[in-house]
């Protein structure tokens, strides 16, 4: 086991990024389906099989949303050999089986564990199995691992220790799997994730399926988007900052993410926003909703292919905050061919009305070719944009260079 003070983790990060090779895995954020706020520990071998079917009748396959993500609960122990076997009530066909079914239908299949002995929901965890957990998980056909850090110690040095442990053991196994490190961004994992062999990395605790909270611990939408925004420079391909999950069509469903019924879920017109802010900041985006009954609102949401674009776009420089007036706030995030999606939302609990010049506010050129993504129309070459957006509602525009 290695261990390592702070002045050698600090030389052990130097060392890890100058030496880190090109990596094709999630050279754009990982889009996908995760099962925690819906079902928790009532996730089982059926639903996940009903989902994987549901991605490809709804379209969400299609639209890019690849994984399929088992979370907590499904462990059922250690064998003889201290090889992890799920729960066989709720698995009983394995989920080496189950993995062959999501991928028959051109999907991934993720599973979770923690670093340390119990999960977060109180079954086996993998601290000390590292390599034969990550070689069970590659034998099963695994595509993507969470792994979580409850129950484990609270300082930086020993989280790296432990997600380097595994970062290593699943590299080892020679399967491209997506890892996805859930420390909650207490201990600031862009600064040293990647070098763990991490591809994402939550930078906030727990979302909730409501606005704002103003809970330290469990936040709104506009609580994580104002911790994980300025963050924006540590983020790219092969390395993304991860805000948690996307709250669209819960509408106050599950435990968690309601806190129990405390909160009753959001607006639509602040899932939109969720969507496109996670979108501007390049952020992974992993579903939550009940895909077997996706509603038409819900879809227009999370299949909107402007949107998607931009989320997906293949520069994966993160959007950053450049105008701020009253409640309103725009970001800006540039493109590949050197296009410029700029969002403008309203923060605020009324409805407020927003004209901004694109060089003095913006600092953008004085025209540019403009599609209103909103509208899904043209608005030509204009100097300014302007309109009237409702409560949290926001406003989309993709710009072109004049000369194109």
């Amino acid at each position: 086991m290695k261990h390592y003070s702070t002045l050698t983790l600090i030389l052990v990060l130097i060392v890890n990024i100058l030496s880190a090779q090109p990596t094709q895995i999630a050279s754009t954020p990982p889009m996908g389906w995760n099962s925690w706020n819906l079902f928790e520990d009532e996730i089982s071998e059926s639903i996940i099989k009903e989902i994987a079917d549901a991605m490809v009748i709804s379209g969400m396959r299609d639209a890019g949303y690849s994984y399929i993500i088992i979370d907590d609960h499904w462990v059922g122990g250690r064998d003889r050999k201290n090889q992890l076997f799920p729960d066989p009530q709720r698995f009983p066909g394995g989920i080496k089986a189950l993995a062959d079914y999501v991928h028959e239908r051109g999907l991934m299949l993720g599973i979770y564990s923690n670093a340390a002995d119990l999960t977060c929901g109180g079954v086996t965890g993998s601290l000390h199995f590292e390599e034969l957990d990550a070689s069970t998980f590659a034998s099963w056909g695994i595509d993507y691992l969470k792994y979580d850090y409850c129950n484990a110690p609270t300082d930086r040095v020993t989280a790296f220790e432990r997600y380097s442990r595994m970062g290593e053991a699943l590299q080892k196994t020679g399967r491209p799997i997506v890892y996805a490190i859930c420390e909650w961004g207490q201990r600031q994992p862009w600064l040293w994730a990647k070098a763990a062999g991490g591809h994402l990395w939550r930078t906030t605790y727990d979302s909730r399926d409501t606005w704002e909270t103003g809970d330290k611990f469990f936040m709104g939408t506009i609580d994580i988007f104002d911790l994980n925004e300025p963050l924006a420079q540590y983020g790219g391909p092969g390395g993304w900052n991860d805000p948690d999950m996307l709250m669209a069509g819960l509408y106050g469903k599950g435990k968690s993410s309601s806190a129990n019924g405390a909160y009753s879920g959001c607006t639509l017109t602040e899932y939109r926003t969720q969507f496109v802010l996670w979108a501007m900041m390049a952020a992974p985006l992993i579903v939550n909703a009940d895909i077997r009954k996706l509603d038409p609102a819900t879809a227009e949401i999370l299949l909107d292919k402007d949107i998607l674009a931009i989320a997906m776009d293949s520069l994966g420089m993160a959007g950053k905050t450049v105008y701020r007036s009253g409640e309103i706030q725009v970001l800006i995030r540039n493109l590949q061919e050197n296009e410029i999606a700029v969002c403008i939302f309203n923060r605020g609990s009324k409805e407020t009305s927003y004209q901004l010049n694109l060089r003095k506010d913006l600092g953008l050129a004085d025209s540019c070719h403009i599609r209103n993504i909103n509208r899904k129309t043209s608005e030509g070459i204009a100097p300014q944009v302007s309109g009237t957006l409702q409560s949290h509602d926001c406003a989309v525009y993709r710009l072109k260079p004049c000369d194109n």
